[in-house]
């Protein structure tokens, strides 16, 4: 195998394949991308089921799951496989206390077991969302927001939501930052003035927003740093993108679960206020204490926003 491209199957780790496989993604044929793709989106897949039964559920004929492997440099399908099964086999970390918990919330009516279905899909994604990210990465993208003529927080529906939470916080730290699109406008018109001093940092999900898509495209072709988060290491705005996150929304509900995202943003919103200067917190400690004199928080009340 190419020690180039991954570590050997012995040592490779299921996450190391995953990433090698994710920035290969773009020099694929298109048949082998959608092999790739279904990996990528299916990891739990790969050790279980058989060659033939991966390429009937990606649509492709067996022999392209080949080729994808020896893309990254292995012998065949079984050596990129190998990695998964090892996992299987050493198993990972074990919850029984949180399992006989949602055990116990699913017995009752429907409701309930909807209430456990719901608990579980959501610890479910920020621990596969955590575990797929890094403190590296995050300091990566922090110290681009930090370092930033203007960083811009795109999201469009639910998402404007969370774009708009960070850049208000991001704010407090860096005083550069500024959630698009602004009333009556559009992401197209808003990143005019990006170029390579700024950062785009972008967010979209399945089914990917085309104005999402258009606009990292366009601020990447400025030479903006692109901070792209998305639920697929094949979504269409992670191409682009210099810092990658991938955030998992299952849910039993019919709308998507932003909760991981939320913890993601959090969490990068901690390292940018760690990686700033020193007199971060001196300033939002003021903001804080002028919000008290003008009459801004209610009585006992002593924290942020």
């Amino acid at each position: 195998m190419n020690d180039m491209t991954i570590p050997s199957t012995s040592s490779a780790a299921p996450q190391a394949v995953l990433q090698a496989l994710a920035a290969a993604l773009q020099d694929l044929t298109p048949e082998t991308r959608k092999a790739a793709a279904y990996v990528l989106e299916n990891p739990n897949d790969v050790g279980v089921s058989s060659i033939r039964e991966m390429a009937e559920a990606a649509l492709v004929k067996p022999n392209t799951f080949v080729r994808m492997a020896r893309s990254l440099g292995f012998e065949g399908y079984d050596d990129f496989r190998e990695p998964f099964r090892e996992e299987i086999r050493n198993g990972g970390p074990s919850f029984p206390d949180r399992a006989r918990w949602l055990q116990s919330l699913s017995k009752g009516g429907k409701l309930a077991g909807l209430y456990a279905e719901m608990a579980a899909s959501t610890i479910r994604n920020i621990e596969q969302t955590f575990a797929a990210a890094d403190d590296r990465a995050l300091k990566a993208a922090a110290d681009a927001i930090v370092a930033a003529r203007h960083t811009y927080v795109l999201g469009v529906g639910i998402n404007h939501t969370l774009a708009r939470n960070f850049a208000y916080l991001a704010n407090m730290a860096v005083g550069t930052a500024e959630a698009i699109p602004r009333s009556g406008s559009n992401p197209l018109d808003d990143l005019a003035r990006a170029g390579r001093e700024d950062v785009l940092l972008a967010m979209t999900f399945k089914p990917y927003r085309s104005e999402v898509i258009e606009a990292v495209a366009v601020a990447a072709d400025q030479g903006a740093a692109i901070i792209g988060i998305s639920d697929s290491p094949a979504s269409p705005i992670l191409t682009d993108s210099r810092h990658r996150f991938v955030v998992q929304s299952d849910t039993p509900q019919f709308f998507p679960s932003t909760a991981a995202t939320l913890a993601l943003l959090e969490t990068l919103m901690a390292f940018v206020i760690a990686d700033a200067d020193s007199d971060v917190i001196a300033n939002i400690e003021g903001l804080h204490r002028r919000r008290h004199a003008l009459g801004i928080y209610g009585e006992g009340t002593d924290s942020l926003p």
